[in-house]
């Protein structure tokens, strides 16, 4: 009996010694690893600074009285070849241009410096228009996307798409603070871009089709919906009266404290489609929320969009319930460019060149 206990305490010890060896290993990793992202902020904050100052010797180099005369447009590739010398790889032209113009964009580094690496940057100097430029800056540190987001929404021209559908005031207010997210409108788009589910522009998909194609580039339908967005289910099912139904996407909103229903359209949304997104919306505020959820949305988002009787059907109904379309495609920029001209022109201080 003795010898049985004392194996026991011996199992219990080594157990013990094992949880306590486990956390210390994980004490050790969590260090370790702490530590290497602190250094990877440190070298990439570093690294910024670095290539705003070399633009800053290159602008200033340039300013000088004989610059221009003696070197002309063939300056960069002189110095180019120069620091292939003596620096190695890493300084060619097109990267010593970047850095220039990374300096006369930004007169302050430290406004990006700890903030976005050398590939965002790069990304962001590319766009000419300062408040187009403002805002990809604001929403690339808000929701910290990494470089393949921020190509993405700038491919999908998002801030061209949100300012289209503005007045001047809230172009400005986008351009100086991001997306501000208050109330249901906020994360609401007029048209939204699903480029990326690969669907030709024709009638050859089914309405299942694009649920399938959404789920499964899930990650990039959550980016092209916004910040705050948490994904429920899909086909989630409700019953009333001994039907059943079921809604195609449910999503949970982390900001605004509610669910956000999604019915997705293959053509123009009808008055029944409306009257049913209502029916869902009402069921989910009378069982599906708790104490501290506030009423959910309800995006019908249809291929064609018939405004009149969207405004006809809706005519009384809760207005957090939206319409909205989707495009297969990428945006015209510049028909959008022009959208946003029109709006915020201004003849003493233009703010967005054509």
């Amino acid at each position: 009996m003795n010898a049985g206990n004392n194996i026991n305490k011996q199992s219990s010890l080594i157990i013990a010694t094992d949880e306590s060896l486990n956390q210390l290993a994980d004490n050790i990793t969590n260090l370790v690893t702490d530590t290497r992202n602190q250094l990877a902020k440190t070298i990439n904050s570093t690294l910024v600074v670095t290539y705003w100052n070399i633009g800053k010797y290159i602008v200033e180099f340039e300013q000088k009285g004989n610059t221009k005369a003696k070197y002309g447009t063939a300056l960069l590739t002189s110095l180019a070849n120069l620091l292939r010398v003596k620096l190695g790889k890493g300084y060619s032209r097109p990267n010593l241009n970047n850095m220039r113009k990374f300096y006369l964009l930004y007169p302050i580094c430290q406004t990006v410096s700890d903030k976005l690496s050398w590939s965002h940057i790069c990304e962001l100097i590319t766009i000419d228009d300062e408040l187009e430029r403002s805002f990809y800056e604001k929403e690339c540190i808000a929701q910290n996307w990494n470089i393949r987001s921020l190509r993405r929404q700038m491919d999908s021209a998002l801030y061209l798409r949100l300012a289209a559908s503005k007045d001047k005031e809230e172009i400005l207010q986008l351009a100086q603070k991001g997306i501000v997210i208050q109330q249901p409108e906020d994360i609401i788009k007029d048209t939204y871009t699903l480029e990326f589910l690969g669907l030709p522009d024709k009638k050859e998909y089914s309405e299942l089709d694009l649920e399938q194609k959404l789920i499964n580039n899930l990650q990039i339908f959550l980016l092209e919906l916004g910040k705050g967005f948490a994904f429920i289910g899909r086909q989630y099912p409700l019953t009333i009266s001994n039907r059943h139904y079921h809604i195609d996407l449910v999503f949970y909103h982390r900001i605004l404290k509610c669910f956000v229903l999604i019915d997705l359209k293959k053509n123009a949304v009808k008055h029944k489609d409306i009257g049913q997104m209502n029916m869902y919306m009402g069921y989910f505020a009378k069982e599906e929320n708790t104490i501290d959820d506030n009423p959910p949305i309800g995006i019908i988002l249809s291929h064609n969009k018939d405004e009149l009787l969207v405004e006809y059907a809706t005519y009384g109904m809760d207005s957090k319930l939206f319409v909205s379309k989707y495009e297969l495609y990428l945006p015209n920029k510049e028909e959008l460019r022009r959208l946003v001209n029109n709006v915020i022109a201004d003849n003493n201080n233009p703010k967005i060149k054509p």
